[in-house]
């Protein structure tokens, strides 16, 4: 009663500028737009059938001759960039499809910078997609177990984003969390010419139970044991401002922190201590929980979807990843 009071006599009322929908935009915080958004495209070999990830309804894994559908539709809508998952025809232990100048990825690069150079094309690297085992790099035997070899590894991960570069990539993004791998990277990009190539660094990836439906996509799921000795551990924050600085030390130009929903105050912390780009990953498994909801009737799938992306970026996301982008930007359109 005594605040009511203090709010009459102050004339103190926030609701006044709640009252319209044209007062609420115009005192409005945080702004998504289209421009923010990239979205992530699965890319398989030319030719083979346009396939539906059952446990992410709406995404398809793309043949390479049709990529450019997904990417047309994007563009259309005002989305302006795209992330690239390569899926290979064929696996090994050292994941040779991922620097193959005619893999999957490249032949995508190529086919979406000859039709619409404006378009801002990024990479996934890593060997998870490529590897046999699904690690994201090199096996050794150590210790009588088997684990990645974080400085072999290196070596391909930067033949990886060299390849990548040459088939017309503008943004390379490194996301197997090897110790010094942007370095690793900026410098085989800038020993083979190419500056001009940036890197957004996976540089806060923790190791998460929302990766579910994403294995099931790129088909990357570990043949045995998990990634937690490489990824972080999602009960620790700080470590993240520690990863975070070490990949700008190296070279980063774009930082990111995947999850998204699960982990706003990683990206408010490093949007906090950074003044780089901040990006967040909307992943899969936080996609399907909404699409799971929306078919059971028990969620407004766009107010939630929208509202999900407005959290990310009043957080402090610059840049968002989300499967939802298209759908998002054309509901932005419409108001």
């Amino acid at each position: 009663m005594g605040g009511a009071v203090v709010g009459r006599e102050t004339g103190v009322r926030p609701r006044r500028l709640r009252r319209t929908p044209g007062l609420r935009a115009m005192v409005r915080e945080t702004r998504l737009s289209s421009e923010q958004l990239i979205y992530p495209i699965f890319v398989q070999p030319a030719g083979v059938a346009l396939q539906p990830v059952e446990s992410m309804p709406g995404v398809m894994r793309w043949p390479v001759d049709r990529v450019d559908e997904p990417a047309g539709e994007a563009l259309e809508t005002g989305v302006g960039a795209v992330l690239l998952f390569g899926i290979p025809p064929a696996k090994d232990a050292r994941g040779s499809g991922a620097d193959d100048p005619e893999g999957v990825v490249q032949q995508a690069v190529r086919r979406l910078k000859a039709r619409w150079p404006e378009l801002v094309v990024v990479t996934d690297v890593c060997l998870c997609e490529y590897t046999e085992h699904g690690h994201c790099g090199i096996l050794r035997e150590r210790r009588g177990t088997m684990e990645v070899d974080n400085d072999k590894t290196l070596e391909r991960l930067a033949a990886t984003a060299v390849s990548h570069a040459e088939a017309g990539a503008d943004i390379v993004a490194p996301s197997s969390m090897m110790d010094d791998q942007v370095r690793a990277i900026r410098q085989a990009l800038d020993a083979a010419g190419w500056e001009d190539v940036a890197v957004m660094a996976y540089s806060a990836k923790f190791a998460s139970a929302f990766y579910g439906p994403f294995r099931e996509a790129a088909g990357s799921a570990p043949a045995f044991g998990d990634r937690r000795a490489y990824q972080m551990d999602p009960a620790n924050a700080r470590e993240a401002l520690r990863e975070v600085a070490l990949d700008v030390a190296q070279g980063a130009d774009i930082v990111m922190v995947k999850p998204a929903l699960a982990y706003l105050d990683v990206v408010r912390a490093v949007r906090e201590a950074m003044a780089l780009p901040v990006a967040a990953y909307n992943v899969s498994g936080e996609y399907a929980m909404v699409e799971a909801a929306a078919r059971q009737g028990w969620i407004d799938r766009r107010a939630v979807v929208l509202e999900s992306l407005t959290a990310m970026a009043r957080a402090g996301a610059d840049l968002i990843i989300t499967y939802h982008a298209v759908e998002a930007a054309r509901w932005l359109r419409e108001g």
